[in-house]
């Protein structure tokens, strides 16, 4: 399959003025799929719950384990405009979409949210625990109980409340996607909090792992880089969304779009004897741990 995408070098200065931010406006708009990528259905009757599906990287996913034959379901917040949007191209893709709006970092929702899903699909067959938040602060004494909580509430205290009400359903060869952060390996200056609820994603993946091997239930974990999604002009300063992405090896910023083959390789049976691991989405750094 070739890949003829033109992916910008650089964005323009830009805000958002509320978290998880909108897709709609940004500019340029992050590029969610390569319109060359034919699925081979590798994922086909499968059902996939997605966190943060509406948007960026979960959109990316969605779109492309639709494409493998998944049905999905996308749990997000309050972003209904880009989520409608995803399941359109969903449903047109030939596949099934359901959206559940809500705050997975309150536990009570969580079972909601799956026990709709169930109601809906009667299975579920890939957990991708993918939402996140952050917010930036010059310095630790900036950030406020408040933020702390909110932070690991839904980075890290969601994985556990949604994985938890998705375990009675997960069988032999299922499959549990975890978005941590390249930020876990390298920290970063203005996201300590952030920083450290990502590496607590990462030691979840490794115990999540080693807890479910015997049942035959694969955890794994990918670890972008700058990846241009709404979170980004929601997060920073104009001048560091000028700027971002540009201190990578490749020299630019990623798209949604390319993280997606590693969910769908993670997801599928080409990935059955890996558990535990990170694969790193990242523009070029190099990590050794």
């Amino acid at each position: 399959m070739s890949n003829n995408i033109n992916y910008p070098k650089t964005v323009p200065a830009q805000k958002q003025d509320k978290q998880p931010g909108l897709e709609t406006l940004m500019n340029p708009k992050p590029i969610y799929e390569n319109k060359e990528y034919k699925g081979t259905e590798k994922l086909k009757d499968k059902v996939a719950v997605i966190t943060g599906g509406d948007s960026g990287i979960g959109k990316a996913v969605s779109i492309a384990y639709a494409k493998e034959g998944a049905k999905i379901a996308i749990i997000y917040l309050d972003e209904t405009e880009d989520a409608e949007d995803t399941k359109k191209i969903i449903e047109n893709i030939g596949s099934e979409c359901l959206l559940v709006a809500g705050d997975i970092g309150e536990e009570e929702f969580c079972k909601t949210a799956i026990d709709k899903i169930i109601k809906k699909y009667n299975k579920i067959d890939i957990l991708v625990n993918n939402a996140g938040e952050q917010h930036p602060q010059n310095s630790i004494e900036d950030i406020t109980k408040q933020q702390l909580e909110r932070t690991f509430k839904t980075n890290i205290f969601a994985m556990f409340y949604i994985t938890k009400k998705v375990m009675p359903y997960l069988k032999d060869g299922s499959a549990i996607i975890n978005t941590t952060s390249i930020t876990a390996y390298k920290g970063h200056k203005t996201l300590i909090d952030y920083s450290s609820s990502k590496g607590a994603i990462v030691s979840f993946t490794r115990s999540l792992s080693l807890s479910l091997a015997s049942r035959n239930i694969r955890v794994n974990a990918v670890a972008p880089g700058p990846i241009w999604t709404p979170l980004i002009p929601a997060s920073f300063s104009e001048t560091d969304v000028g700027k971002f992405g540009s201190d990578t090896p490749l020299g630019r910023p990623g798209q949604p779009e390319e993280l997606a083959n590693a969910y769908v390789f993670l997801a599928s049976d080409g990935a059955s004897f890996i558990s535990g691991q990170t694969i790193h989405v990242n523009g070029g750094e190099v990590f050794n741990s």
